[in-house]
């Protein structure tokens, strides 16, 4: 009898292992959940009544002509975010005064000079700014620099976009790769072809990197919420899956957060996963900025800066809602609320640029306010409104 009984407790453990590792395997978790769990005790919740300050900065994978659209699609697409994201959100500040930014990363392959010059007018009024993104197959590093260089320039010549050094005038740009396959991150080899990707974005004017986290994909790095920098090992794929020192051959990788998420759990016993992404499925929610803080994306000289960089695919239709809806004007009230009602909580919207220059004025030991650091290193684009303009917003 006890054999029997023990038998069947024997296979219902084995059952559950087998169920558990098929679903970590489908979900490409055994990429990042050793990291999650050796480093468990970071993700501690983060209290009211200790100085918060919240950096929240959305990193959009802006493809108008997604899911086979034609010229005209994908103008009418970029039309409905120009002219709804002021009427939805011009009215909302941070504790700075500056209302809600965002950043369209914009795919070179999908250019149309009506849409980025339609987009222009947002980052005129200094709702939005524009950075570089890229999807390419089987290329070689000559052609990924080419690429990247003609369409920065491209940027900069005609539309007047895109960041300038303080010290020495050069043009900047913030990354997002294609299909998150950065340095031919895919096992297959897949949409990209270019192991040495860091040190040619060095080279054309990269400021930093903001493709990750990718999860559930399979280009998910082991290093997660984390802001770090990475250098090319020649010859091997992935490089930025090490972290190195700051130097001139190092490139700035900035996270989101990622984390396991058991409020939602698969047949009541397997955990989501917090990702950061913001489409139809997830909503922004105040519920999720507690999570998003708990990830703990830091720079340690300043432990009160808190670094959300969301993601999203904001150009098609079927995430217009989540996005330019009731949703995202719940979450900015909600937002207003908490900083109201608790005085050392503090939130600031941010563009790509304006985080990665705070996160250099934090690693240089800078003690000043965000709004003071969202101009360290990197100047705004010379078709921005002036600061005065940005806060007054005419449109």
């Amino acid at each position: 009898m006890i054999w029997g009984v023990l038998g069947v407790l024997v296979a219902l453990v084995a059952i559950g292992l087998g169920l558990t590792w098929w679903q970590v395997r489908r979900r490409n978790m055994q990429r990042w959940l050793p990291t999650y769990l050796r480093e468990r005790e970071r993700y501690q919740p983060v209290a009211l009544g200790h100085e918060i300050h919240v950096l929240l900065c959305i990193a959009d994978h802006y493809e108008p002509k997604a899911d086979g659209a034609d010229v005209a699609t994908g103008m009418q697409r970029v039309k409905t975010w120009v002219e709804t994201y002021p009427k939805q959100f011009a009215r909302f500040r941070d504790s700075d005064g500056r209302p809600p930014r965002y950043t369209f990363f914009f795919p070179a392959e999908e250019y149309e000079k009506q849409y980025l010059d339609a987009l222009t007018e947002l980052v005129r009024a200094g709702f939005a700014e524009v950075e570089l993104h890229l999807h390419h197959e089987d290329d070689t590093p000559a052609g990924f620099r080419d690429k990247l260089t003609q369409f920065r320039d491209l940027l900069v010549q005609t539309h007047g976009l895109l960041a300038r050094d303080k010290h020495t005038g050069a043009v900047r740009y913030g990354f997002i790769h294609g299909n998150w396959a950065l340095c031919n991150s895919r096992p297959d080899g897949k949409a990209c072809g270019v192991n040495e990707e860091l040190a040619i974005l060095l080279e054309t004017g990269c400021y930093a990197d903001f493709t990750f986290p990718s999860a559930p994909d399979i280009t998910q790095p082991p290093i997660i919420n984390r802001i770090y920098f990475a250098a090319d090992r020649p010859g091997d794929p992935r490089s930025h899956e090490t972290m190195t020192a700051p130097g001139p051959s190092a490139l700035l990788m900035v996270q989101g957060p990622l984390l396991l998420d058991w409020t939602k759990k698969k047949w009541g016993v397997f955990p989501g996963i917090e990702n950061g992404c913001l489409q139809a499925t997830q909503s922004p929610t105040i519920e999720r900025l507690w999570q998003w803080l708990q990830a703990r994306v830091q720079v340690p000289e300043r432990p009160d800066w808190f670094i959300v960089k969301l993601h999203a695919h904001g150009a098609p239709e079927h995430d217009h809602e989540p996005l330019l809806g009731e949703p995202m004007v719940r979450f900015h009230e909600e937002l207003a609320r908490l900083a109201r009602d608790n005085p050392k909580f503090r939130f600031h919207y941010v563009t790509a640029r304006e985080l990665v220059n705070c996160i250099k004025a934090a690693q240089a030991g800078f003690k000043g306010t965000v709004d003071e650091a969202r101009d360290w290193e990197l100047l705004p684009p010379p078709c921005q409104a002036s600061e005065d303009a940005q806060k007054a917003h005419p449109v």
